[in-house]
């Protein structure tokens, strides 16, 4: 049986928001934001199940994440056992995505939807939905959520969002929570102080792992820039290896590869070592700076010679160097993979292990040296991007940490940078 003896006043706030005698029950929408691990994910999908018995018998809503298989980790895995223990029938069809529940002799369906990118709108287009929960509502492409909250069109219907913050100029911000009023929405900040589950040891924890706009959206809870370095937690006395200290042999090697003609091609060879992941030793080639371009079979045997004798488990490429790839396969040495290229998911990633020191970087390594000191934001754009330039190894790395890290972050369900703070 979960333990939910003790609510904060805040959780208890969105438990009951929408019942006539709250006080609230005026509003049209909920919204909740703030820091990670702050507990308003499972209050407010607990909540929606609640408020949609109350309301209806015999009809949709909709439960949306980022993904479908971030939805499932975030809201139905917690939530199905919690309302099984309540007395609630939960029937999930998986194959079909959604969830019929029953309770009190009524019966609800709720259709599971991944808000991932523009096309997403398209999913959910022509439904008539009750209601709608948006979970990390920052992640998802305005389109889509606008088209969600169209489908509401029944009468008492109402619309449930909850995220992490990110930048102060994104859509979400702007046009909802700094027009709640104008919207008619009820809405509630949340910090880790908010969660009466989380011990003072394990908010210790999470205000380490973080730094600059990181800390200040995840842990703090607040809107923030980026602005300056993109890794400002590098620190070459901390983060680099001398050569004659990296290990002489790896539990496992792995090769990240950035492809480019006119501009750099940057490959790393990466082993793991006690925990530890070393970019042992890099290749890069500057057309620019070098005069010339090479071809595939010229970089290929540039791969080999970074190589050497070592067993890699695969090569990470830039997911748009297919002739690249081509190359690789022919040779038959090495089994080529494409890159999972979400920029900010990487990002993310490579920042949450360099903090926790679980990357480390050969001081032969010069060129990634060079490029985390000239990795830096683009200023004043409105939204979360690293400038392209300098980013050859920097982007070989976050193809690398998107196949090897991608278990290891910190907050998976809602983090996707990091950052210095415009103040």
């Amino acid at each position: 049986m979960n333990d939910f003896a003790t609510f904060s006043a805040k959780q208890r706030a969105v438990l009951r928001w929408w019942h006539p005698q709250s006080g609230q029950g005026g509003y049209y929408a909920v919204i909740c934001d703030g820091a990670v691990r702050s507990g308003k994910t499972l209050c407010m999908s607990l909540s929606f199940v609640a408020w949609a018995f109350f309301a209806f018998d015999g009809a949709a809503f909709a439960l949306c994440g980022k993904t479908i298989v971030a939805l499932k980790r975030n809201i139905l895995t917690p939530l199905l056992p919690l309302l099984r223990e309540l007395g609630f029938v939960c029937r999930e069809q998986t194959s079909k995505n959604y969830v019929d529940i029953t309770f009190g002799g009524r019966c609800n369906r709720f259709y599971c939807f991944g808000g991932k990118d523009e096309g997403s709108a398209a999913n959910i287009q022509g439904m008539t939905l009750a209601g709608v929960l948006l979970d990390e509502v920052a992640l998802m492409p305005r389109s889509f959520v606008e088209q969600a909250l169209a489908r509401c069109s029944p009468e008492g219907a109402r619309l449930w969002f909850n995220c992490n913050p990110a930048n102060p100029q994104h859509w979400f911000r702007r046009e909802w929570i700094l027009k709640r009023e104008e919207k008619n929405a009820y809405y509630l900040h949340f910090t880790m102080d908010d969660n009466p589950s989380l011990s003072e040891s394990v908010k210790a924890r999470y205000r380490s792992l973080y730094s600059g706009a990181f800390y200040t959206r995840f842990v703090e809870g607040e809107w923030a820039a980026a602005d300056g370095l993109v890794y400002p937690m590098f620190a070459e006395e901390r983060h680099v290896a001398a050569i004659e200290t990296l290990p002489t042999r790896c539990s496992k090697y792995l090769v990240s590869c950035d492809y480019g003609t006119v501009n750099p091609s940057s490959f790393g060879l990466w082993g793991l070592q006690g925990g530890i992941w070393f970019r042992l030793r890099e290749y890069y080639w500057d057309s620019r700076q070098k005069g010339r371009q090479r071809t595939d079979e010229e970089h290929y045997r540039g791969l080999e010679q970074l190589v050497g004798p070592a067993q890699v488990e695969c090569v990470i490429c830039d997911p748009s160097a297919a002739s690249f790839m081509e190359c690789i396969r022919r040779h038959g040495r090495f089994f080529p993979l494409p890159a999972k290229n979400d920029v900010l998911s990487g990002i993310r990633l490579v920042a949450d292990a360099l903090q926790a020191g679980k990357l480390r970087i050969s001081a032969a390594c010069t060129d990634c040296i060079r490029e985390f000191g000239q990795y830096v934001w683009e200023e004043d754009s409105g939204r979360d991007a690293p400038r392209k330039e300098y980013d050859h190894a920097m982007d070989d790395m976050r193809y690398f940490a998107a196949h090897a890290l991608r278990d290891f972050a910190a907050e998976p369900a809602s983090g996707w940078f990091v950052g210095a703070v415009k103040r």
